[in-house]
């Protein structure tokens, strides 16, 4: 049988807590938060600003990760109020050359650690999880915030790696000691 036509169960998505964080499956309501992302000037690191019919494409593609891959993007929520405060996970279009952690935070929740610490949980399941030894983040070189967020959670930038752009910075984190 043709191994990208064999039949598979839906994978769970696994509920990760930190400290100050639950990180679970979406729910159709981030839709909303999605949506004000890629309408926003924020989303110009993702080729934005979006119209909301193509905000839905790109996340929905992005949740049913979960189903093709078995990762995919988390919905971050404060572990007190269980209020939304971003999406981290794992991502892998089919552009992207292999996946890639990644990070979108509430406007009202940046500058917390909110990214640092659901993608420290992140990379701790991926390595229990899949076994792999490393992780990259594809980011745009005009993304300081981004950039200094790869490096302070411990990646290099490997300029050998390809992105998915010309110019692309491609961050690898090594998960070896992970989980």
């Amino acid at each position: 049988m043709n191994e990208a036509a064999t039949p598979f169960a839906t994978p769970a998505v696994p509920v990760l807590v930190t400290e100050r964080l639950v990180l679970s499956a979406p729910v159709l309501a981030d839709f909303e938060h999605a949506a004000a992302y890629h309408a926003s000037d924020r989303a110009v690191w993702e080729g934005g600003p979006h119209h909301r019919h193509h905000a839905w494409r790109i996340w929905a593609a992005d949740v049913a990760l979960w189903m093709l891959k078995g990762y995919g993007p988390f919905r971050v929520a404060d572990r007190e109020t269980g209020d939304w405060v971003g999406e981290v996970g794992i991502y892998h279009g089919d552009e992207f050359p292999e996946p890639e952690l990644g990070w979108m935070v509430a406007p009202q929740a940046e500058g917390r650690g909110i990214a640092r610490e659901a993608a420290g949980a992140v990379m701790d399941w991926a390595r229990k999880t899949f076994g792999w030894d490393d992780i990259v983040n594809i980011i745009d070189p005009k993304n300081q915030r981004s950039l200094a967020l790869a490096l302070r959670l411990g990646g290099r930038v490997d300029a050998r790696r390809p992105g998915i752009d010309a110019g692309d910075v491609v961050i690898v984190h090594d998960l070896r000691g992970r989980g």
